[in-house]
This record gives structure tokens, C-alpha cells and sequence, in this order.
């Protein structure tokens, strides 16, 4: 058995053993739908739901590794079933200011 923390960042899920741990502590990482806490174990078989970089990753657990491995042998260690990421036209592009216009006034017209 080897523990969530150690788990998630041999696989690359996490850049840092430390980001990994704070995160479960933070609440960010489940394993089987419960809140998984740094030092409990994962087996093959086990979904594990991680919360970073602004979307959730939803991995179940094929291969133990105590080591932190490269990116092809990475990949092969879990199952990934996390949902396609939205596409970027449902976010709102940033309105351009016309250069020199100045600062905005209540009367300007909103873009």
C-alpha cells in the first residue's frame, strides 16, 4: 500500500510531495468519495477525485509506485475519467479599451 500524498505526486497529479499533502489536508483530494487525509493508503482499484489547477481530475489507480516515475510510466499507473475541460468560449473574453481612451466614466458605453 503506498499513501495518497506519495501517490498522487509519483504519478504527476501534484509538482510537490508537499503540494500533494496540503492539498489533502485542504479537502481537495477524495478517494472513493470520502476525504482522503495525506497518510491513507491507496490500492488499484481506487477513484481518486483531485481538485487543482482550477478543475477536477478523476483518476482510478491501476499501479502502485513509491518512486516518482517519468511521464510515460506515469500515465500508465492510472485510469483517467476526468470530464473534457468546458470549452473556452463559455468564459467571458476581457473587453478591450480602446488605447488612449483614458480611464472609464459612468457614461461611457458598456462593450
Amino acid at each position: 500500500m503506498t499513501r495518497v500524498d506519495a501517490w498522487t505526486w509519483s504519478v504527476r497529479l501534484f509538482k510537490t510531495r508537499s503540494a500533494a499533502a496540503s492539498a489533502c489536508r485542504g479537502g481537495h483530494v477524495k478517494i472513493n468519495g470520502a476525504t482522503a487525509k495525506p497518510a491513507q493508503p491507496v490500492v488499484p482499484g481506487d477513484e481518486v477525485r483531485v481538485w487543482a489547477g482550477g478543475r477536477e481530475r478523476i483518476v482510478e489507480v491501476a499501479r502502485l509506485v513509491s518512486k516518482r516515475v517519468g511521464a510515460p510510466a506515469a500515465a500508465e499507473c492510472y485510469v483517467d475519467r476526468s470530464p473534457p475541460p468546458p470549452p473556452k468560449e463559455l468564459f467571458a473574453a476581457v473587453p478591450v479599451r480602446d488605447r488612449g481612451a483614458g480611464r472609464p466614466e459612468l457614461t461611457d458605453p458598456v462593450q
